[in-house]
This record gives C-alpha cells, sequence and structure tokens, in this order.
C-alpha cells in the first residue's frame, strides 16, 4: 500500500531547492509567481524555508480585475516577502489587438499564463533571480498547464508531488488552511480545474500512485489526457545530423 512521509519529503524539497541555488546562481532569489492558490503558495513556503524570506520575491499579475487577489496577497503577507503587482491586461489586449485574426478560444486562455512567464523572467534578470515552477505531478500527467506558460521555470520543486501531497506539504509548512483547501482554478476561464478536467484531483492521485480507479469512463480519459501531453514533459525535439 502506498504511502506518503510528507515531513521526509518536505526535508528534502527544501534541501534540494538550496542545492539548486548553491550550484546554479549562489546568492540569486527565487522569484514565484504568485496566483493564490496551493501551488504558488507552496512553493513559496519551501522557497522561503530553503533560503529566508529576503531571498524570494512574489509577483502578483492580476489581468484585469482577479476575484481572488485577496488570497494572493494573503500568502505575501503571511510569509513576509518582498513582493510586486504587476497587471497584464494591457500586454494581453494589446497583442490580442496587434494579431490580424481572430484567436481561437484556446489561443485567448493561453496567452495570458504566457504573458505570466515573460513577466516573471523580466523580474527574475532584473532583480538576480531564478523563476521558480510551480507546477505538480497531478497537472502535469494530464497536461493541466500552458506549455511555455506556467509549465517554464528554471527549478521545479513539486513537478513530482500529487494534489493530495502538496496539501500535506502546504500544512507541514504551516499555511492558512484557506490557502491550500482552496478549490483549484486557473482565474482565466471561470470554471474550476476539476470542471475542465472530467474528474476530481482525488480520483486522478489514487490513480496515479496507486494505479487504482473506479469509473472506467474517468480512467480512459485520464489515459487519453496523459497520453497526448506527454510532450510537455520532455525537451524539444531536435534534429541532430550525423557529422
Amino acid at each position: 500500500m502506498y504511502s506518503f512521509n510528507a515531513e521526509k519529503v518536505k526535508n528534502e524539497c527544501v534541501q534540494w531547492i538550496r542545492d539548486f541555488f548553491e550550484n546554479n546562481g549562489k546568492g540569486c532569489n527565487a522569484v514565484v509567481g504568485i496566483s493564490g492558490g496551493k501551488d504558488s503558495s507552496i512553493v513559496a513556503a519551501l522557497c522561503v524555508e530553503a533560503l529566508g524570506r529576503d531571498r524570494v520575491i512574489g509577483v502578483l499579475m492580476p489581468c484585469g480585475e482577479q476575484s481572488d487577489i485577496d488570497m494572493a496577497k494573503l500568502l505575501v503577507e503571511h510569509l513576509g516577502i518582498k513582493h510586486f503587482i504587476i497587471n497584464i491586461k494591457d500586454a494581453v489586449e494589446g497583442i490580442t489587438k496587434a494579431i490580424p485574426f481572430e484567436l481561437s478560444d484556446q489561443s485567448r486562455v493561453n496567452l495570458p499564463p504566457r504573458i505570466r512567464m515573460s513577466t516573471l523572467y523580466a523580474v527574475s534578470q532584473s532583480h538576480n533571480g531564478r523563476v521558480a515552477n510551480t507546477c505538480n505531478l497531478s497537472e502535469d500527467w494530464v497536461g493541466y498547464s500552458t506549455r511555455y506558460g506556467d509549465s517554464a521555470g528554471d527549478f521545479s520543486p513539486c513537478s513530482f508531488l500529487t494534489v493530495q501531497e502538496m496539501k500535506q506539504i502546504g500544512r507541514l509548512c504551516g499555511l492558512p488552511d484557506v490557502l491550500i483547501d482552496k478549490v483549484p482554478s486557473d482565474g482565466l476561464c471561470g470554471k474550476t480545474d476539476e470542471d475542465n478536467l472530467g474528474f476530481t484531483y482525488a480520483e486522478l492521485d489514487r490513480y496515479i500512485r496507486e494505479g487504482v480507479i473506479d469509473n472506467e469512463e474517468h480512467k480512459a480519459l485520464i489515459d487519453r489526457k496523459h497520453r497526448m501531453n506527454l510532450f510537455k514533459l520532455q525537451l524539444m525535439p531536435a534534429f541532430k545530423p550525423e557529422i
């Protein structure tokens, strides 16, 4: 039977972050996009434990009005980290207007995350930083991320942890329950993650770790999404001539 030692994994992850910065930017700052959800909250908390609050920078990036911006502000205040609020609305609208055709629905959904990642790198390069990827295993398994958007970054503390495991680590980090238990949503299309996916994270996490799922339709859906999105987890294919 699968068991998860949250304290052991949390401590190992903190040390992994320290080692990453020792080897890939000694003295640099961790730059974290703060959405107000559990993943960015937990990654920021792990970075604070690993590096100290003075070396973690939170970046809040609403696109116009953000209904849960208070959750993001709660997180940076709780951790006591330096933060910037950068509204990306004008950038999104500027690019949308400049494109000489009607964007597809998926393009409209994916544009803000890609602009947010560009914003994070602008902050990072101006503040001696390394950008944290905040994805988790559950999202990555079924491709619930935007390529070159929230799937990008310089280091990824939690991409091999499921949603349920992330929650356990979040509690060990002392985060407020409201941040850990907040219903996950991309904040872009008005639906929850689980609405969009067609199954619950609890189902998905059990299937990933134990290979067990009761709903055959959900199993087929998860398997299809996993196959279709494997390319997001791999390096870009590159032709290598025989020279």
